[in-house]
């Protein structure tokens, strides 16, 4: 008697299932073959390399490279007209008058004081936010390294604030912070106290633009500071509580200096970032109450759309790119460091 092996059918049909899903595929792969065969004839094997990154160098050309180029020359020019051809160069006078003051102590003597007002805010938020970022994101990163129950989705809830768009983050919480109908000021309310206009007082709109930034930014750096916490030897936690040491001598002795680097290249993101703040705090507070949360970027934007002085708004973004690069130089300066170290 023939053994009928009734499996053979279903390879059959997962196999005829296969080719029809790879079939666009080759088909699409065989159209493409025959431009790029004839490319690589013409400029040479060696050269494709070149072909297929054109495309991602033009693009950064023309929306990164060239805009770059014309934000330089602004600065060096003046005028209304947005138009290169219409605008008058004035060499560094720009620079001179964001940069000039009778009294650099105080900034009300400064001819750029706006400018100077930004700088000092930009400052005193990346002193909050950047301590307050790290700090959180390192506590969170060391209870979540522990054996906890739900610790996978512990991480995931920690890092979805990253996921959402800044603006709906600042949407989100400019709710909750309303004075009239916001959800926190009614549970204030609820539970016997006075409304507070957390958004409509200098010192409330600065404190809560920091907690607003550190509570979208922080589960990435803290996903960093895992990523480092979980690379370093679980051996050498178990001889040191053999040595007798405790969970703090530990901490101090083991997991601080190995985790350094990690901490550093944390450090400078976070300033980085901090530095360029704008699209949460123009959505919370839009740079008040007064000047209260006006920074540095949300000036270049002031300046140069809503006041058309397009040369003092390039000059005001060519000292950040300074700033930038010098927290980038010094990036790779504390690397290279704690790498000897």
């Amino acid at each position: 008697m023939a053994i009928v092996n009734k499996s053979q059918p279903h390879k059959r049909k997962r196999h005829s299932l296969g080719s029809m899903i790879w079939l666009p595929v080759h088909w699409v792969a065989g159209i493409l073959d025959v431009p790029l065969t004839f490319v690589q004839r013409l400029i040479g094997f060696k050269r494709m390399g070149y072909f297929f990154v054109l495309p991602n160098l033009l693009i950064f050309g023309i929306f990164i490279l060239f805009p770059m180029l014309l934000n330089f020359y602004y600065a060096f020019t003046s005028g209304q007209s947005i138009l290169p051809e219409n605008r008058t160069w004035v060499g560094a006078v720009n620079l001179e008058q964001l940069l000039t003051c009778e009294t650099y102590g105080n900034i009300q003597t400064c001819q750029e004081d706006l400018f100077w007002r930004a700088a000092a805010n930009t400052a005193t938020f990346v002193g909050g936010q950047v301590v307050l970022m790290v700090v959180m994101a390192l506590l969170t990163a060391l209870a979540l390294n522990r054996k906890i129950k739900g610790r996978a989705l512990f991480r995931s809830v920690f890092f979805y604030p990253v996921l959402l768009s800044p603006v709906v983050v600042a949407l989100i919480w400019k709710w909750i912070l309303q004075h009239q109908f916001g959800l926190l000021n009614a549970i204030l309310v609820g539970i016997g106290l006075e409304k507070i206009p957390f958004l409509l007082q200098a010192d409330w709109a600065r404190f809560w633009v920091i907690i607003v930034s550190v509570w979208a930014q922080m589960g990435f750096y803290t996903l960093i500071l895992l990523a480092g916490l979980q690379s370093i030897p679980y051996s050498l936690y178990e001889a040191s509580s053999i040595d007798g040491a405790n969970t703090l001598q530990s901490f101090f002795k083991i997991t601080l200096p190995l985790l350094m680097p990690t901490m550093v290249v944390v450090l400078v993101l976070a300033l980085i970032r901090a530095v360029q703040v704008f699209d949460q705090v123009f959505v919370l507070t839009n740079g008040g109450p007064g000047t209260a949360t006006l920074y540095i970027v949300q000036y270049i934007y002031r300046t140069g759309f809503d006041q058309q002085r397009y040369g003092l708004a390039s000059a005001a973004s060519l000292v950040l790119a300074v700033i930038l690069m010098a927290l980038t130089f010094g990036q790779l300066r504390l690397g290279r460091n704690s790498e000897v170290a």
